[in-house]
């Protein structure tokens, strides 16, 4: 008689409440980064139209346009720091979000969005 191979019952849930834990993990992350998605095309639709050159104010009125349609709440007009290196105007956007997970524990997630290609976001959880 051959041995009898298949999943255990414990093993089942535990793998059912691990697959669980990083779902609803998932869930809870997943607005944060969409918004930071959200800046980055803004960004890049800015880049691709020319948007990003001329004074600050403009800048970050077109930036205004652009958001009122993809609804970043994140990240204002206000909070774009612009400058100019090498002749070409970069427009950077760092901000925090705190995402409440279980109890008093939360995942903090910096993120920092540019033009001229620099962008990155970083996680670190606490």
């Amino acid at each position: 008689m051959g041995k009898q191979r298949g999943l255990s019952l414990l093993r089942l849930i535990v793998g059912l409440a691990l697959l669980g834990f990083v779902g609803i993990l998932a869930a809870k992350l997943l607005p944060s980064y969409v918004e930071y998605w959200s800046v980055r095309k803004i960004f890049a639709a800015m880049e691709k139209n020319g948007e990003t050159n001329g004074p600050p104010s403009e800048i970050r009125r077109a930036y205004e346009r652009r958001n009122a349609i993809e609804d970043v709440r994140s990240v204002l007009g206000r909070d774009l720091q612009i400058s100019k290196e090498g002749g070409e105007t970069i427009v950077t956007a760092e901000w925090s979000v705190k995402v409440p997970m279980v109890a008093n524990i939360s995942a903090c997630i910096d993120f920092t969005a540019s033009t001229g290609g620099a962008s990155a976001a970083s996680d670190a959880t606490q």
